[in-house]
């Protein structure tokens, strides 16, 4: 279970693929305090440390993971923001994430809008996900709140802090990024959805 802060970046050091899995080699700040079996997650996917050298670490994501997010995406020397599971009786700064991406989207449009930055993006609507107007979405591991809901796009809106201590710095339009709906806004659209068979 995560909260959506991010706390760091981590730097893509090396990518393998074993069959039709992906081993990913992280250098991170925070690599001394992991331990083999505990939980990361990367652009908001939840994945698993299986080894550890010095200050990088390795996690392997399945093709399942693969084709639902923009982890087939990465080259070596990207940043990923990083954030580890939610400690019990911490702070819920943020809201409950957990680190399971619904899908991707892409970036249309960034503005900057006077010390902050406005970010939309488009997302395929077929898969029944849904966002509303000050709802919560994870985007790339980043807890925010949703501006401008319509059936197929969002926007979020972007502080000096996140910009600087996150992956949105990178964004162009265009970018792929992972999207993790609201948990309970998707319990709710699914029982809205065999309330109505």
């Amino acid at each position: 279970m995560f909260t959506g802060i991010v706390e760091t970046f981590g730097k893509v050091t090396d990518l393998q693929y074993e069959k039709e899995n992906l081993h990913l080699t992280v250098q991170s700040d925070f690599t001394s305090q992991l331990k083999i079996d505990q939980s990361v997650a990367h652009n908001g996917v939840c994945l698993t440390v299986v080894a550890i050298n010095n200050n990088e670490y390795t996690v392997t994501a399945i093709k399942e993971t693969l084709e639902k997010t923009n982890l087939n995406t990465l080259q070596v020397g990207d940043l990923v923001n990083l954030e580890r599971g939610m400690k019990v009786g911490d702070r819920l700064d943020g809201h409950i994430v957990q680190g399971h991406v619904d899908q991707t989207a892409n970036c249309i449009s960034i503005t900057e809008t006077n010390g902050s930055w406005e970010f939309t993006f488009e997302y395929d609507a077929s898969l029944h996900n849904v966002t509303i107007e000050k709802g919560s979405i994870t985007v790339n591991g980043v807890s925010l709140t949703v501006v401008n809901s319509k059936s197929n796009q969002f926007s979020v809106c972007i502080i000096p802090y996140t910009y600087k201590h996150t992956n949105f710095k990178y964004f162009e339009v265009g970018t792929v990024i992972n999207l993790e709906f609201d948990v309970i806004g998707k319990y709710v659209s699914r029982l809205a959805e065999l309330g109505l068979k």
